[in-house]
C-alpha cells in the first residue's frame, strides 16, 4: 500500500533521512522508533506531503505522491496526527472533527452537508471514547482528551493509512491504555494501516507486528518486535541493556 524509496531528506546541508526505504503492505500495524533526532517525525512529514523529500520517491497504491501538498494527499487516503496535538481552539470540539469529516478522503467531488458533517464528528468522537460537550472548546481539555481529539480528527478523513505521532506522549497510566486503545480498534474495526512512531516502548510493542528503528536518520533494523528488541544494533542506539 505505502513505498518509500530511498527517501533522503536535507535541511540545510543537515541529513535528517538518509536513504530511507520502506514497504507497508495494506492492514498492517507498524512501529517506528528511534532517538529523539533519528528523523520518525521527518519522515511522517515527507510521507504526508510537510515536506518534498530531497531525493527519493514516496508511493501509495500505485501512485508517486512526492511532492503533493498535505491535503491532497490526505485526499488520497493518508491522515496523521502530530507529536503536539493541533486543535483550532477557535472551534468547538464538534466542529473540530467535522473539518475531518467535510474534507476527508471520502468526500471527493460530493458535498457534505454541516448536518451530515456533524453527525459523523459524533459518531467519531464516540468511536474514540471522548465524553466531553462537543459544543465545548479544546482550551481546557485534558491531555488525554486532546490526545482522543487529534486522532477522532485524523479518522474522520477516513484514511486507509493512518500516521501516529507519538500518542501517548504525556499519559498517565489509565490514559495510556485507553489511547492506544483507539490505535487497535481503528485496525481492528475500520481496517486502518497504521505507522505509530512512540517511545512508550512497553505499550507499542505489545500492539504492533512490526518494528522498523531509524537512527540518525537511517534505518537500522526492521522486523518483528521480538527481534527488533534484541538486535544489538538497536540496543546500542535506543533500547539500552537492563
Amino acid at each position: 500500500m505505502l513505498e518509500i524509496q530511498n527517501v533522503t531528506k536535507v535541511f540545510g546541508g543537515i541529513l535528517a533521512l538518509t536513504g530511507v526505504s520502506l514497504k507497508v503492505g495494506e492492514g498492517s500495524f507498524v512501529g517506528l522508533i528511534g532517538p529523539n533526532g533519528s528523523g520518525k517525525t521527518t519522515l511522517f512529514n515527507v510521507v504526508s506531503g510537510a515536506f518534498p523529500p530531497s531525493k527519493g520517491n514516496v508511493i501509495f497504491n500505485g501512485q508517486a505522491i512526492s511532492g503533493m501538498p498535505p491535503n491532497h494527499i490526505c485526499r488520497q487516503g493518508i491522515a496523521r496526527t502530530f507529536q503536539i496535538p493541533q486543535p483550532i481552539k477557535s472551534l468547538t470540539v464538534a466542529e473540530n472533527v467535522m473539518l475531518g469529516t467535510i474534507f476527508g478522503s471520502q468526500q471527493i467531488g460530493t458535498a457534505c452537508g454541516l448536518d451530515r458533517a456533524r453527525e459523523e464528528a459524533l459518531q467519531w468522537l464516540d468511536f474514540v471514547g471522548l465524553k466531553l460537550d462537543p459544543e465545548s472548546y479544546p482550551d481546557r481539555m485534558t491531555a488525554g482528551d486532546l490526545r482522543k481529539l487529534e486522532m477522532a480528527r485524523a479518522i474522520a478523513t477516513r484514511p486507509k493509512v493512518l500516521l501516529a505521532d507519538e500518542v501517548l506522549s504525556g499519559l498517565n497510566r489509565d490514559e495510556l491504555k485507553d489511547a492506544s486503545g483507539i490505535l487497535q480498534k481503528a485496525r481492528d474495526e475500520l481496517g486502518l494501516t497504521i505507522i505509530w512512531v512512540e517511545h512508550v516502548m512497553h505499550v507499542l510493542m505489545k500492539l504492533v507486528e512490526r518494528v522498523v528503528v531509524l537512527n540518525y536518520g537511517m534505518l537500522i533494523a526492521d522486523g518483528d518486535p521480538a527481534s527488533v528488541s534484541k538486535d544489538e544494533r538497536v540496543i546500542e542506539a535506543y533500547l539500552g541493556r537492563h
